[in-house]
């Protein structure tokens, strides 16, 4: 039997990010949980207001998305425990500048460089709404046909409710053709 636990947000787990942005000219890294897929042409990020970051991403409206896998978790955590307020943390990661201005984790396996279309803002979130420039993607992480093939990196998984990191798991089935 199910039981009402209230109004709580249960769609979790979601991709672990770290998104990186300039703040005031220099590079800035946040940790970012919340992001959603809006059609097949836009992306969005939800960040809550108070975060450094968010400057950077309303002056430039651009943006790089950085998958994170388990190799870059322990910088990824530190990245979302400190304020880029405070701490410098531009040093973090090794990265380089793609081709729509967005700084790039060096061996992030899969970025997203973004141009920020719109902000829907919240009393406390600021949720970017943006279009794909480019996608960047580690070829070991590619398939025979080209694709990104998520089971050869393992992206880490946000679970809100307890605050946690999950490994993602294997495969198991190919979707609209479980009846086949």
């Amino acid at each position: 039997m199910q039981k009402n636990i209230g109004s709580k947000l249960a769609l979790y787990p979601m991709p672990l990010l770290v998104i990186g942005t300039m703040v005031d000219g220099k590079v800035n890294w946040l940790l970012a949980r919340h992001s959603g897929i809006i059609g097949h042409d836009r992306v969005m990020v939800s960040l809550a207001k108070l975060h450094y970051t968010n400057k950077g991403i309303k002056d430039t409206k651009i943006l790089s998305i950085n998958l994170v896998n388990e190799e870059m978790l322990k910088k990824a955590d530190y990245v979302g425990s400190v304020s880029g307020s405070k701490i410098d943390k531009s040093d973090v990661f090794e990265y380089h500048i793609g081709d729509s201005g967005a700084p790039i984790i060096n061996n992030a396996p899969v970025v997203m460089e973004c141009r920020v279309e719109n902000n829907y803002e919240t009393d406390t979130f600021d949720n970017f709404i943006m279009t794909i420039d480019n996608t960047y993607v580690q070829e070991e992480n590619l398939d025979e046909q080209g694709k990104i093939d998520y089971t050869k990196f393992s992206p880490v998984l946000f679970e809100f409710p307890k605050y946690t990191y999950l490994r993602t798991g294997d495969t198991i089935g190919n979707c609209l053709r479980l009846d086949k």
